[in-house]
Protein backbone atom coordinates (compact mmCIF):
# COMPACT_ATOMS: atom_id res chain seq x y z
CA UNK A 1 0.00 0.00 0.00
CA UNK A 2 1.81 3.30 -1.36
CA UNK A 3 1.39 6.63 0.73
CA UNK A 4 -1.24 7.58 -1.55
CA UNK A 5 -3.47 4.82 -1.39
CA UNK A 6 -2.80 4.73 3.05
CA UNK A 7 -3.81 8.33 3.03
CA UNK A 8 -7.63 7.32 0.81
CA UNK A 9 -8.40 4.37 2.92
CA UNK A 10 -7.94 5.90 6.19
CA UNK A 11 -10.01 9.14 4.28
CA UNK A 12 -12.46 6.77 3.44
CA UNK A 13 -12.23 5.09 7.56
CA UNK A 14 -12.65 8.62 8.59
CA UNK A 15 -15.67 9.51 6.82
CA UNK A 16 -17.32 6.61 7.93
CA UNK A 17 -19.55 7.55 11.33
CA UNK A 18 -19.00 4.83 14.20
CA UNK A 19 -19.58 6.07 17.98
CA UNK A 20 -19.43 3.37 20.13
CA UNK A 21 -22.34 1.25 19.97
CA UNK A 22 -23.61 2.96 16.61
CA UNK A 23 -21.29 1.61 14.44
CA UNK A 24 -23.40 -0.04 11.32
CA UNK A 25 -21.36 2.68 9.02
CA UNK A 26 -17.75 1.35 9.18
CA UNK A 27 -19.45 -2.42 9.24
CA UNK A 28 -20.63 -2.10 5.79
CA UNK A 29 -16.93 -0.44 4.70
CA UNK A 30 -15.04 -3.47 6.62
CA UNK A 31 -17.44 -5.80 5.03
CA UNK A 32 -16.96 -4.97 1.58
CA UNK A 33 -13.16 -4.81 2.09
CA UNK A 34 -13.06 -8.39 3.61
CA UNK A 35 -15.18 -9.44 0.74
CA UNK A 36 -13.01 -7.89 -1.83
CA UNK A 37 -9.93 -9.71 -0.08
CA UNK A 38 -11.86 -12.56 -0.28
CA UNK A 39 -11.46 -13.64 3.50
CA UNK A 40 -14.15 -15.46 5.66
CA UNK A 41 -15.28 -13.03 8.36
CA UNK A 42 -18.31 -12.94 10.58
CA UNK A 43 -19.76 -10.30 12.93
CA UNK A 44 -19.93 -11.82 16.63
CA UNK A 45 -22.47 -11.46 19.23
CA UNK A 46 -20.51 -7.96 20.82
CA UNK A 47 -20.30 -6.32 17.12
CA UNK A 48 -16.87 -7.57 16.18
CA UNK A 49 -16.10 -8.25 12.78
CA UNK A 50 -13.38 -10.73 12.77
CA UNK A 51 -11.56 -12.63 9.98
CA UNK A 52 -9.90 -15.52 10.69
CA UNK A 53 -6.26 -16.37 8.01
CA UNK A 54 -5.78 -20.28 9.15
CA UNK A 55 -2.20 -20.57 9.74
CA UNK A 56 0.41 -23.53 9.58
CA UNK A 57 -0.25 -24.46 13.10
CA UNK A 58 -3.61 -24.36 13.67
CA UNK A 59 -3.50 -25.41 17.28
CA UNK A 60 -2.29 -21.50 18.40
CA UNK A 61 -3.47 -18.20 17.39
CA UNK A 62 -2.48 -14.97 17.73
CA UNK A 63 -5.33 -11.96 17.47
CA UNK A 64 -4.55 -8.65 16.20
CA UNK A 65 -7.28 -5.68 17.28
CA UNK A 66 -7.82 -2.35 15.98
CA UNK A 67 -11.31 -1.01 17.63
CA UNK A 68 -14.06 0.46 15.30
CA UNK A 69 -15.77 3.27 17.48
CA UNK A 70 -14.99 6.31 17.85
CA UNK A 71 -15.85 9.11 20.06
CA UNK A 72 -18.43 11.62 20.26
CA UNK A 73 -21.63 12.31 22.21
CA UNK A 74 -24.34 11.03 23.29
CA UNK A 75 -28.34 12.83 23.98
CA UNK A 76 -29.56 13.14 27.17
CA UNK A 77 -32.59 15.02 26.91
CA UNK A 78 -34.57 17.08 24.14
CA UNK A 79 -35.31 20.69 25.35
CA UNK A 80 -38.49 22.37 24.95
CA UNK A 81 -37.16 24.72 22.54
CA UNK A 82 -36.00 21.50 20.30
CA UNK A 83 -31.93 22.18 21.66
CA UNK A 84 -30.72 19.05 23.16
CA UNK A 85 -28.43 18.48 25.95
CA UNK A 86 -25.76 15.61 25.08
CA UNK A 87 -23.20 14.10 27.45
CA UNK A 88 -19.56 12.69 26.36
CA UNK A 89 -19.47 9.34 24.86
CA UNK A 90 -15.31 8.28 25.29
CA UNK A 91 -12.94 11.30 25.71
CA UNK A 92 -14.53 13.88 24.06
CA UNK A 93 -14.59 17.39 25.24
CA UNK A 94 -16.73 20.15 23.70
CA UNK A 95 -13.54 22.37 23.56
CA UNK A 96 -11.79 20.35 21.56
CA UNK A 97 -14.87 19.88 18.82
CA UNK A 98 -15.70 23.83 18.98
CA UNK A 99 -18.70 25.33 17.90
CA UNK A 100 -19.48 23.85 14.15
CA UNK A 101 -21.56 20.80 13.20
CA UNK A 102 -22.08 17.24 14.13
CA UNK A 103 -24.24 14.61 13.37
CA UNK A 104 -27.19 13.25 15.43
CA UNK A 105 -27.37 9.42 13.89
CA UNK A 106 -30.98 8.99 14.58
CA UNK A 107 -33.31 6.04 13.99
CA UNK A 108 -34.33 7.31 10.83
CA UNK A 109 -32.25 9.89 9.68
CA UNK A 110 -29.42 11.74 10.56
CA UNK A 111 -30.16 15.05 11.38
CA UNK A 112 -27.31 17.73 11.57
CA UNK A 113 -26.90 20.24 14.15
CA UNK A 114 -24.50 22.96 15.34
CA UNK A 115 -22.78 22.56 18.78
CA UNK A 116 -23.41 25.79 20.68
CA UNK A 117 -21.71 27.42 23.58
CA UNK A 118 -23.45 30.76 23.43
CA UNK A 119 -22.79 34.24 22.02
CA UNK A 120 -19.54 36.10 22.82
CA UNK A 121 -20.94 39.53 23.37
CA UNK A 122 -22.77 38.90 26.81
CA UNK A 123 -21.76 40.82 30.08
CA UNK A 124 -20.64 38.96 33.24
CA UNK A 125 -24.91 38.43 33.82
CA UNK A 126 -24.79 35.88 31.30
CA UNK A 127 -23.02 32.14 31.83
CA UNK A 128 -21.24 32.13 28.85
CA UNK A 129 -18.55 35.29 30.10
CA UNK A 130 -17.63 32.82 32.59
CA UNK A 131 -16.09 30.09 30.53
CA UNK A 132 -14.34 33.35 28.16
CA UNK A 133 -12.34 34.11 31.14
CA UNK A 134 -12.39 31.95 34.18
CA UNK A 135 -12.82 28.33 33.49
CA UNK A 136 -13.16 25.14 31.15
CA UNK A 137 -16.20 24.73 28.94
CA UNK A 138 -18.22 21.72 30.43
CA UNK A 139 -20.78 19.84 28.80
CA UNK A 140 -23.19 20.66 31.24
CA UNK A 141 -22.78 24.03 29.43
CA UNK A 142 -23.05 23.49 25.56
CA UNK A 143 -25.87 22.17 23.65
CA UNK A 144 -26.97 21.25 20.08
CA UNK A 145 -28.66 23.65 18.21
CA UNK A 146 -30.40 22.04 14.79
CA UNK A 147 -33.98 24.44 14.56
CA UNK A 148 -36.06 21.76 14.58
CA UNK A 149 -39.05 21.32 16.68
CA UNK A 150 -39.69 18.42 18.81
CA UNK A 151 -42.13 16.51 16.46
CA UNK A 152 -39.36 16.27 13.52
CA UNK A 153 -36.63 15.33 15.84
CA UNK A 154 -39.42 12.45 17.07
CA UNK A 155 -40.13 11.65 13.57
CA UNK A 156 -36.07 11.30 12.85
CA UNK A 157 -35.59 8.96 15.69
CA UNK A 158 -33.60 11.62 17.24
CA UNK A 159 -34.04 10.90 21.37
CA UNK A 160 -31.93 10.04 24.58
CA UNK A 161 -29.28 7.75 23.57
CA UNK A 162 -29.17 9.08 20.29
CA UNK A 163 -25.13 8.96 19.26
CA UNK A 164 -23.79 12.63 18.33
CA UNK A 165 -20.32 12.74 16.09
CA UNK A 166 -18.44 15.65 14.54
CA UNK A 167 -19.86 16.25 11.18
CA UNK A 168 -19.07 14.59 8.56
CA UNK A 169 -17.54 17.13 6.56
CA UNK A 170 -15.78 18.97 9.06
CA UNK A 171 -13.91 15.23 8.90
CA UNK A 172 -12.31 14.58 5.72
CA UNK A 173 -8.49 14.36 6.82
CA UNK A 174 -5.87 16.40 4.94
CA UNK A 175 -2.33 15.86 3.96
CA UNK A 176 0.58 17.96 5.59
CA UNK A 177 3.59 16.69 3.68
CA UNK A 178 4.24 13.36 4.90
CA UNK A 179 1.63 13.74 7.86
CA UNK A 180 -1.85 13.12 7.47
CA UNK A 181 -4.50 15.44 9.91
CA UNK A 182 -7.99 14.77 10.86
CA UNK A 183 -10.50 13.71 13.57
CA UNK A 184 -10.96 10.28 14.66
CA UNK A 185 -7.24 8.67 13.61
CA UNK A 186 -7.92 7.05 16.95
CA UNK A 187 -8.43 4.69 15.77
CA UNK A 188 -9.49 4.78 11.69
CA UNK A 189 -5.81 4.34 10.89
CA UNK A 190 -5.35 1.35 13.13
CA UNK A 191 -8.44 -0.20 10.53
CA UNK A 192 -6.26 0.63 7.40
CA UNK A 193 -3.05 -0.57 8.75
CA UNK A 194 -5.64 -4.21 10.07
CA UNK A 195 -6.68 -4.49 6.26
CA UNK A 196 -3.25 -3.82 5.10
CA UNK A 197 -2.58 -7.37 7.08
CA UNK A 198 -5.45 -9.08 5.72
CA UNK A 199 -3.85 -7.96 1.72
CA UNK A 200 -0.59 -8.79 2.45
CA UNK A 201 -0.46 -11.92 5.47
CA UNK A 202 -0.16 -15.15 3.76
CA UNK A 203 -0.11 -18.66 5.37
CA UNK A 204 0.86 -16.37 9.18
CA UNK A 205 2.86 -18.92 11.38
CA UNK A 206 -0.07 -19.84 13.04
CA UNK A 207 -3.83 -18.77 13.27
CA UNK A 208 -4.48 -15.01 12.66
CA UNK A 209 -7.59 -13.38 13.48
CA UNK A 210 -7.52 -9.87 12.80
CA UNK A 211 -10.53 -8.09 15.16
CA UNK A 212 -11.91 -4.99 14.72
CA UNK A 213 -13.13 -4.58 17.94
CA UNK A 214 -16.32 -2.69 19.03
CA UNK A 215 -16.99 0.02 21.94
CA UNK A 216 -13.60 0.17 22.80
CA UNK A 217 -14.05 3.88 23.92
CA UNK A 218 -16.24 3.08 26.62
CA UNK A 219 -14.28 0.01 28.16
CA UNK A 220 -13.06 -2.09 25.38
CA UNK A 221 -16.52 -4.24 25.98
CA UNK A 222 -15.82 -5.90 22.28
CA UNK A 223 -12.22 -7.08 22.93
CA UNK A 224 -13.06 -8.40 26.54
CA UNK A 225 -16.02 -10.43 24.54
CA UNK A 226 -13.73 -12.01 21.85
CA UNK A 227 -11.25 -12.58 24.17
CA UNK A 228 -12.94 -14.16 26.96
CA UNK A 229 -14.05 -16.92 24.15
CA UNK A 230 -11.72 -17.49 21.50
CA UNK A 231 -8.70 -17.48 24.57
CA UNK A 232 -6.18 -16.60 21.84
CA UNK A 233 -2.35 -17.30 22.93
CA UNK A 234 -1.81 -13.16 22.65
CA UNK A 235 -3.24 -10.41 21.95
CA UNK A 236 -1.75 -7.46 20.19
CA UNK A 237 -3.78 -3.90 19.75
CA UNK A 238 -3.26 -1.45 17.36
CA UNK A 239 -3.55 2.13 18.46
CA UNK A 240 -2.13 5.87 18.84
CA UNK A 241 0.37 6.85 20.80
CA UNK A 242 -0.10 10.21 22.65
CA UNK A 243 2.80 13.23 22.06
CA UNK A 244 3.23 15.27 25.49
CA UNK A 245 5.98 16.49 27.43
CA UNK A 246 5.39 13.59 29.54
CA UNK A 247 6.07 10.51 27.14
CA UNK A 248 9.35 10.71 25.07
CA UNK A 249 7.82 10.19 21.69
CA UNK A 250 8.61 11.97 18.37
CA UNK A 251 5.62 12.16 16.29
CA UNK A 252 7.63 11.12 12.73
CA UNK A 253 8.08 7.83 11.38
CA UNK A 254 8.87 5.27 13.90
CA UNK A 255 6.02 3.41 15.18
CA UNK A 256 5.69 3.09 19.05
CA UNK A 257 5.94 -0.14 21.63
CA UNK A 258 4.41 0.35 24.66
CA UNK A 259 6.03 -1.17 27.96
CA UNK A 260 2.99 -0.05 30.58
CA UNK A 261 -0.42 1.89 30.33
CA UNK A 262 -3.02 2.59 33.52
CA UNK A 263 -4.05 -0.69 33.41
CA UNK A 264 -0.87 -2.35 33.82
CA UNK A 265 2.02 -3.81 31.92
CA UNK A 266 2.51 -5.55 28.64
CA UNK A 267 4.40 -8.42 27.99
CA UNK A 268 8.57 -8.13 27.94
CA UNK A 269 9.04 -11.30 25.65
CA UNK A 270 6.30 -10.94 23.69
CA UNK A 271 7.57 -6.83 23.39
CA UNK A 272 11.11 -8.17 22.38
CA UNK A 273 9.81 -10.24 19.30
CA UNK A 274 8.00 -7.47 17.94
CA UNK A 275 11.12 -5.16 18.55
CA UNK A 276 13.15 -7.67 16.71
CA UNK A 277 10.48 -8.19 13.69
CA UNK A 278 10.95 -4.24 13.35
CA UNK A 279 14.63 -4.65 13.33
CA UNK A 280 14.32 -7.90 10.43
CA UNK A 281 12.24 -5.03 8.18
CA UNK A 282 14.88 -1.98 9.60
CA UNK A 283 12.13 -0.11 11.61
CA UNK A 284 13.41 0.84 15.02
CA UNK A 285 10.84 1.29 17.60
CA UNK A 286 9.88 3.95 20.26
CA UNK A 287 9.15 3.14 24.07
CA UNK A 288 6.88 4.31 26.04
CA UNK A 289 5.34 4.22 28.98
CA UNK A 290 1.74 5.85 29.49
CA UNK A 291 -0.44 6.97 32.32
CA UNK A 292 -3.96 8.46 30.93
CA UNK A 293 -4.14 5.33 28.30
CA UNK A 294 -5.53 1.94 27.80
CA UNK A 295 -6.40 -0.68 24.99
CA UNK A 296 -8.05 -3.69 23.76
CA UNK A 297 -4.83 -5.47 24.84
CA UNK A 298 -4.20 -4.17 28.36
CA UNK A 299 -7.81 -4.41 29.26
CA UNK A 300 -8.19 -7.93 28.23
CA UNK A 301 -5.44 -9.25 30.07
CA UNK A 302 -5.62 -7.43 33.33
CA UNK A 303 -8.85 -8.86 33.21
CA UNK A 304 -7.75 -12.64 32.71
CA UNK A 305 -8.57 -13.19 29.33
CA UNK A 306 -5.30 -13.52 27.62
CA UNK A 307 -2.08 -14.45 28.91
CA UNK A 308 0.02 -12.31 27.03
CA UNK A 309 -0.80 -8.82 25.21
CA UNK A 310 1.32 -6.04 23.20
CA UNK A 311 0.55 -2.53 21.79
CA UNK A 312 1.86 -1.16 18.69
CA UNK A 313 0.71 2.59 18.00
CA UNK A 314 1.61 5.06 15.71
CA UNK A 315 2.56 8.53 17.49
CA UNK A 316 0.20 11.39 17.08
CA UNK A 317 -0.01 14.82 18.25
CA UNK A 318 -3.74 16.19 19.79
CA UNK A 319 -4.75 12.91 20.59
CA UNK A 320 -8.51 12.30 20.93
CA UNK A 321 -9.08 15.85 19.00
CA UNK A 322 -7.84 17.17 15.62
CA UNK A 323 -5.20 14.27 15.60
CA UNK A 324 -1.76 14.35 13.14
CA UNK A 325 0.49 11.42 12.29
CA UNK A 326 2.97 10.82 10.33
CA UNK A 327 1.85 8.20 7.29
CA UNK A 328 5.15 6.10 7.57
CA UNK A 329 4.87 5.31 11.19
CA UNK A 330 1.20 3.89 10.10
CA UNK A 331 2.85 2.03 7.22
CA UNK A 332 5.54 1.18 9.67
CA UNK A 333 3.08 -0.45 11.76
CA UNK A 334 1.66 -2.93 8.99
CA UNK A 335 5.72 -3.76 7.91
CA UNK A 336 6.53 -4.94 11.29
CA UNK A 337 3.62 -7.15 12.40
CA UNK A 338 3.72 -8.29 8.43
CA UNK A 339 7.26 -9.78 9.35
CA UNK A 340 5.85 -10.34 13.05
CA UNK A 341 3.60 -12.95 11.77
CA UNK A 342 5.52 -14.75 9.71
CA UNK A 343 7.35 -16.93 12.68
CA UNK A 344 5.77 -18.36 15.92
CA UNK A 345 8.93 -18.56 17.89
CA UNK A 346 7.76 -15.63 20.54
CA UNK A 347 5.23 -18.66 21.66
Amino acid sequence: MDRGQLFRTIEELVLCHSPSGNEIEVDRYLESAFRALRLEFHQDAAGNLLARLPGRDPSKTLAITAHKDEIGGIVKSINRDGTLSVRKLGGAFPWVYGEGVVDLLGDNQIVSGVLSFGSRHVSHESPQKAHQEEKPLLWTDVWVDTKRDRVFLEAAGVRPGTRMVVGKHRKKPFQLGDYIASYTLDNKASLAILLALAERVDSPAINLDLVASSQEEVGAIGAMYYAGRARPDALIALEICPKSEEYPVDVDRNPVLLSQDGYGLYDESLNRSIAEAGQRVDISLQRAVLSGFGSDASIAMKSGHVPRAACLAFPTDNTHGYEIAHLDSIEGCAKVLEEFCRDSSWL
